[in-house]
């Protein structure tokens, strides 16, 4: 198995902005919403709800946190908000965790 440099946070600012996203990540429903989006990106808030097992409330904080560091983007489709992963680096992150999926 090839290994992958990846280079070491050298400021403080670095190291903040790492603890910050170990800290999203470190709540296990936030990482069920990266992973689903991650493999079926432009879910509607229902249909990520039902696939995740939480409620459009709880979902929509989760979101928000998520929109907030910009890991996840929002489309307006219609009446729908449509969500998709945007950030590369919880993208790569997620493939070296074991997300399998076809790209």
């Amino acid at each position: 198995m090839p290994t992958r440099t990846v280079a070491a946070p050298t400021t403080d600012e670095d190291l903040q902005q790492w603890s910050r996203r170990f800290d999203l990540l470190a709540d296990p429903n936030r990482l069920r919403i990266l992973h689903h989006l991650h493999h079926e990106p432009d879910l509607c808030i229902s249909d990520l709800a039902d696939a995740v097992g939480m409620r459009p409330t709880a979902l929509s904080q989760a979101l928000r946190l998520l929109r907030e560091q910009g890991w996840v983007a929002a489309t307006r489709q219609g009446r729908l908000m449509r969500y998709r992963l945007v950030d590369a680096t919880v993208h790569s992150l997620l493939h070296t965790v074991g997300a399998d999926h076809q790209h």
